[in-house]
């Protein structure tokens, strides 16, 4: 997504996640959870939509709070369906009830999502979408893949040309951690 660099700068939605969220590290369970929702809830839309109703998701979700989220039923189903302010779409609203119930489990084997995502690092895109799709609900390739750039856990966020490389750089993304090669496909 090199192209990201050129048209997100100065873009009310786009410029603030590409300059200080796209591809830097994140450590806390509900913000990966959050962001793994944002990318499942973007699936078949653009990523401006998602931008812009990010708030939104944040409310409805309850901040994406895990436990809170594996809990609900019927009633908070048909509450978020009903949410004019979010997308509708009721698989990847059951999807992303599931999959809170799934990062429960995860946190208990492993201590936390994060842990568990650390666990598996690094690996090849390829080997991740496997991953996910075996764990998780509504995660394909591109979902996978963008949810692993967006976090750290894959290269391809930013140009090296592109200033927010050098910010990035210092944050030391797991990606960057290791031989360059095991991301090489094929």
């Amino acid at each position: 997504m090199n192209w990201y660099c050129d048209v997100a700068p100065g873009h009310e939605f786009h410029g603030p996640y590409h300059e200080s969220e796209y591809g830097f590290p994140l450590s806390e369970d509900h913000k990966l959870f959050e962001r793994l929702c944002l990318e499942i809830m973007q699936a078949g839309l653009s990523w401006l939509i998602i931008l812009k109703k990010k708030d939104a998701f944040i409310k409805a979700f309850e901040q994406f709070h895990i436990d809170k989220v594996a809990a609900y039923g019927e009633i908070e189903r048909e509450r978020l369906l009903s949410d004019a302010s979010i997308i509708r779409n009721k698989l990847k609203i059951n999807a992303i009830i599931h999959n809170a119930g799934v990062i429960q489990n995860l946190q208990k084997e492993h201590g936390s999502f994060a842990n568990w995502i650390k666990s598996h690092h690094p690996k090849p895109k390829a080997e991740w979408v496997k991953l996910f799709k075996k764990t998780f609900k509504f995660t394909g390739g591109e979902i996978t893949g963008e949810f692993l750039m967006s976090t750290g856990y894959l290269p391809g966020t930013h140009r090296e040309d592109c200033p927010i490389y050098k910010r990035l750089e210092k944050t030391n993304p797991p990606w960057m951690q290791v031989d360059q090669s095991i991301y090489k496909e094929g």
